[in-house]
């Protein structure tokens, strides 16, 4: 009884005194609270479980069926949060490499937003549409992820289609000066126009002003109205649909 009194002690220091120091490792490597507080739960947990395990032998009390027990119950309650475990670990993975902060625009899973939000099972997302849409960590952290903040400003791709007999520098030279008017567009990186498409339809040109996250949707739509309105201005011709007839005789 007194070695059991005097493990179970000893022990427990032991047990604190690990989980402070991972406390001040997760805290220099600037690990995410929410992480830091769960994988020392996690841990503490752990070791404590042991040494409940250490000093229940020492008091002679058989803990081989006990043993077996908790590995049963272990895997029943793995299989049963099958996709919740797949979850938590997909969370521990994107607070650990950090993919994407709080506050940055992403795009995964087919949805676009701010981050609002990562936790350890979910991570929460503001949609253009002020929707909140909440992303399982799994499915997350192994899906293709498109950050809209990593060099700090954006590309707003604008799309619009001339005619095929379009002088090409001239409607370049009108798209140019339009969107350069805008003081929401950025001079470095300087917009370009570029020919991405020729076919029956016409010239597919792409517009591309650079601008700050917090303006993309401001210059996107803007810069629509005010490029139609130049255009229109200045007699840069639009596409014209080609009809078929078929002619049917008797």
């Amino acid at each position: 009884m007194i070695g059991a009194i005097i493990l179970y002690v000893v022990g427990t220091w032991v047990i604190n005194k690990i989980a402070a120091l991972l406390r001040n490792l997760f805290s220099k490597r600037h690990f995410d609270k929410s992480l830091q507080t769960f994988l020392i739960s996690v841990l503490k947990a752990t070791l404590l479980l042991l040494l409940f395990l250490a000093i229940v032998g020492m008091l002679g009390v058989p803990i081989t069926g006990f043993a077996a027990l908790l590995a049963g119950a272990g895997l029943a309650i793995g299989a049963a949060l099958n996709g919740s475990l797949g979850n938590l670990a997909g969370g521990v993975m994107i607070m650990i490499f950090k993919p994407f902060k709080v506050g940055e625009v992403i795009e995964a899973q087919g949805h676009t937003g701010k981050v609002l939000e990562i936790g350890i099972f979910n991570t929460s997302i503001l949609s253009g549409e002020n929707k909140v849409v909440i992303l399982p960590n799994g499915g997350l952290s192994t899906g293709v992820i498109s950050n809209y903040n990593t060099h700090g400003n954006l590309r707003v791709d604008i799309l619009l289609t001339v005619a095929g007999s379009q002088d090409i520098e001239t409607a370049r030279r009108i798209a140019l000066e339009t969107v350069s008017k805008n003081p929401l567009v950025l001079e470095d990186p300087a917009p370009e126009v570029k020919v991405l498409k020729i076919d029956g339809n016409g010239l597919q040109l792409g517009i591309r002003p650079y601008t700050t996250q917090e303006n993309y949707w401001k210059v996107y739509f803007a810069e629509i109205e005010n490029i139609k309105n130049a255009f229109d201005a200045n007699g840069v011709q639009w596409p014209v649909p080609t009809q078929i007839s078929i002619n049917k005789s008797a």
